[in-house]
């Protein structure tokens, strides 16, 4: 059960954001069902979030990866049970699903996914990212896709926080 009652998504405040997130995503999820409470806030997460996952020009299954190693790392359930069937649409294996709480001992990951997955580590266990590691996952993206990369890696930390901090769970009453 969340610790905040879901908005009210039938107001006029949220109602138009409602139909944009409908329009966009097909359902409101839990997560924006508690970020309407506040409409300003929600709609700035949707922007953000629409162009990190729909307008980078990441391959999807890099970012769907990051998503995962991130709910893994953070204990985010609810993010990990919303991407996995979208990271299998992008190409990401069960095998590989699987092996992320151990990635660095499977042999299931390149070197260019592996320098990924140390960064998604490093930005999210440390915040400071070691030169090497930020070096190695730089030999495989120019300087927009570094940016995505950080980007993806740093909002995806904040969803698994605050779907955490508000106890938002997939089983929850809306």
């Amino acid at each position: 059960m969340a610790r905040l009652p879901y908005a009210d998504l039938t107001t006029p405040q949220t109602k138009p954001l409602v139909d944009q997130i409908v329009a966009e995503r097909g359902s409101v999820i839990h997560l924006y069902q508690m970020l309407l409470h506040s409409p300003a806030i929600a709609q700035g997460w949707l922007d953000y979030l629409t162009a990190i996952r729909q307008k980078s020009t990441l391959p999807g299954d890099i970012r769907e990866l990051i998503i995962m190693r991130v709910a893994v790392l953070n204990g985010a359930p609810y993010e990990a049970d919303q991407h996995a069937p979208i990271a299998l649409k992008e190409g990401v294996t069960q095998a590989q699903l699987d092996a992320l709480d151990d990635w660095e001992n499977s042999d299931l990951f390149d070197e260019q996914t592996r320098a990924v997955l140390a960064y998604t580590d490093s930005m999210t266990r440390q915040i400071q990212v070691p030169k090497e590691i930020f070096e190695a996952v730089r030999k495989h993206y120019d300087n927009q896709k570094l940016v995505e990369l950080t980007a993806t890696i740093g909002a995806y930390n904040m969803v698994s926080r605050f779907l955490e901090a508000l106890d938002i769970h997939q089983d929850d009453q809306r």
